[in-house]
């Protein structure tokens, strides 16, 4: 027998219920908002890691998702852990959360990840929403950069690089110096006290001993007892060449929350070791100084300040030393070097060559090293530079020293990484090409001027385009075992196409007798006038005896009727079929038809408009060679034509 409950209890049951669960969410969202408080709190303080923890905590139960997200993203970023960010602002964007930073931010982390594709379209869709103008330009400048991207990856390596396995930690190591026989460099390896901004322990220098290898570089590590703080970041250190002055920067000055000011100090290596270090007097007391760079003379200091008065972020001064120990007012090094981003991370080589990093200059992510050419930055281009941060560089010499880098496949947050310059001798690759015309009736090709000329990779799609000379000369530079396409086009005549590759014609490194060697392939392009109803023979069309079906080497030569058709959408065809005279009429013809129509619907598989093509099956109707006695000469009139029958203006 069905029992019924009595309803009163059951309505009771189903209150309780409901009870219970708005006290769950009330909790829970009571939870999320502490942990949204605290976060906020401590990301106001710029403790980042911190808040990030309780940012996450949050996460389980807000009904903000969104926001939580885009404040992740936010404190990762501004801790200098841009790549990490990346994911939160995309959780953000699929939470439906909106803002203007988060749009640009965004692009930004994806250039960091080397999704440079992504990062461009993002930055492209921002600009067109922007309201804020500083943001505004900043992303047009970033997409103005992506048009230097492909020459940068293209550069030849100019060096190779080691990972420095044996002194590299999970922690973070970075801008070395070598002096007194010693690798100097910066490291949060001590976690005794945990610097809240990023969650690593405070910076402090360290030294090695330099070893012929540099595979075991780092087996032993002093740290700079005299030098580092406790509670403080002691970072960066330059000296004089005689290694008895160091100038480093000193951060967190008076307390250990967040990252505060950072200023320059120095000290003076003396009988009992290094003094006391005294605060430069020409680091600005509301500033950010760092990343100072003696020159190879010790009469120039320069450093990286974010000071007022500057281009934006931080930029690149210099002062000049007496030979009382004066440092004069520093001097901006002015917009050729510095840029509305960040400059920062100056080494002076021994020969006096200036190299900076800069994540405002055209780069392939975050901070990219340059060399400062004729008053000019040159990025260095991969492998030195990464999507990651790549900065603090330092030379031993003309070919040999160390740089910092943040990119996959490191140990920790930063590593140190050794170059050398290559040895391996340059190839450099280039097309050198003609174009002419072709006239119907013509007895010669004539070379055309100043007309177009582009260059598509093996995609199709377009790598560069250069103009013809007065005699239809142009020239293109290529990357080693590529191939590509040339190609260009005129009303009234075929699109000029030519296929060109590098690939398989790299000279061997015994071969090369000059450090650098050019390599130039020739090219000749055409362009053939547009005649309509004149047959031109397809080469090598062959059949089967006594069918119609598509072989394989036949398919190789429509394939190039294909590829006529797609270069020049405006014409149609009638594609036609021919026999020899053996055979009778009937049979011919209705095996020529058979055989067209097998042609066109091959085309027409390959995205050809049928609307665009016709067959036509001719049977013996038009010998080119009449009463044909040899083989040869039947060969002529089993044939395939096509002819242009209509051209759409």
């Amino acid at each position: 027998m069905l029992q019924i409950l009595p309803l009163k209890p059951f309505v009771s049951g189903l209150k309780q219920v409901g009870i219970l669960m708005l006290l769950v969410l009330v909790l829970g969202g009571c939870g999320a908002g502490r942990y949204i408080s605290k976060g906020d709190q401590r990301f106001e303080q710029e403790q980042y890691e911190r808040a990030i923890e309780y940012y996450t905590k949050a996460l389980g139960s807000t009904d903000k998702p969104g926001e939580i997200n885009f404040k992740i993203a936010e404190a990762y970023r501004r801790s200098n852990r841009l790549a990490q960010a990346e994911q939160y602002y995309k959780a953000a964007l699929d939470a439906n959360y909106r803002s203007e930073e988060l749009y640009y931010y965004y692009g930004l982390a994806l250039k960091a990840n080397g999704k440079y594709d992504a990062s461009e379209r993002q930055l492209q869709e921002y600009v067109k929403i922007a309201r804020n103008a500083t943001l505004k330009s900043q992303a047009l400048r970033e997409l103005n950069n992506y048009s230097s991207l492909n020459d940068i990856l293209k550069k030849h390596p100019e060096f190779e690089i080691q990972h420095l396995d044996a002194l590299n930690t999970e922690a973070s190591e970075f801008a070395p110096v070598v002096v007194n026989n010693e690798l100097v460099f910066s490291s949060t390896r001590n976690a005794d006290e945990k610097y809240l901004g990023n969650g690593e322990g405070f910076l402090d220098l360290y030294a090695t001993a330099l070893t012929d290898s540099v595979a075991g570089l780092g087996a032993t590590v002093n740290r700079y007892e005299s030098i580092n703080l406790e509670g403080m970041h002691d970072a960066l250190a330059t000296f004089t060449n005689d290694g008895r002055i160091m100038v480093f920067a000193r951060s967190n000055e008076g307390t250990k929350k967040g990252r505060r000011n950072v200023d320059l100090f120095t000290s003076t290596l003396g009988s009992g070791g290094w003094t006391e270090a005294k605060r430069l007097g020409i680091s600005d007391p509301t500033g950010w100084d760092s990343s100072p760079a003696f020159s190879p003379d010790g009469k120039i200091l320069y450093f990286s300040s974010n000071r007022r008065g500057g281009l934006g972020g931080n930029d690149i001064y210099k002062t000049t030393i007496d030979a009382n120990g004066r440092f004069s007012a520093p001097v901006n090094l002015g917009p050729d070097i510095n840029t509305p981003g960040n400059e920062s991370f100056v080494s002076v080589a021994p020969d006096g060559t200036l190299y900076i990093a800069s994540d405002g200059l055209p780069g392939l992510g975050n901070l990219d090293l340059f060399r400062i050419e004729n008053g000019k930055p040159v990025n260095l281009g991969p492998p030195i530079n990464s999507p990651g941060d790549d900065f603090g560089i330092f030379f031993k010499n003309g070919s040999t020293g160390f740089f910092s880098s943040n990119r996959e496949g490191g140990k920790g947050g930063d590593d140190i990484y050794a170059f050398e310059r290559s040895m391996r001798k340059r190839v450099n690759f280039f097309v050198d090409g003609t174009l002419y015309q072709q006239r119907e009736g013509a007895r010669q090709q004539v070379p055309v001027p100043e007309h177009p000329v582009e260059l598509q990779n093996e995609k199709g799609e377009k790598i560069s385009e250069a103009t013809t000379d007065a005699a239809g000369k142009f020239s293109f530079p290529l990357d080693s075992a590529s191939t590509y396409a040339l190609i260009s086009t005129k009303p009234g005549f075929f699109t000029a196409r030519q296929s060109i590759t590098t690939v398989g014609k790299m000279p061997s490194q015994a071969e090369l007798t000059e450090p650098e060697t050019d390599v130039r392939l020739t090219a000749t392009l055409v362009l053939n006038e547009i005649v309509k109803d004149k047959p031109i023979v397809l080469e090598n069309i062959f059949y089967d005896f006594d069918k119609a079906e598509i072989r394989p080497d036949a398919a190789i030569e429509l394939d190039k009727l294909v590829q006529i058709m797609v270069d020049n959408p405006r014409i149609s065809i009638e594609l036609s079929s021919h026999t020899d005279a053996r055979g009778s009429d009937e049979y011919n013809q209705d095996l020529s038809q058979r055989r067209a129509e097998s042609a066109v619907e091959y085309i027409v598989s390959k995205g050809i408009s049928p609307e665009r093509i016709t067959a036509k099956g001719y049977g013996e109707s038009r010998l080119v060679v009449k009463n044909a006695t040899t083989e040869e000469e039947h060969q002529r009139n089993r044939r395939t034509e096509f002819k242009v029958v209509r051209v759409q203006e």
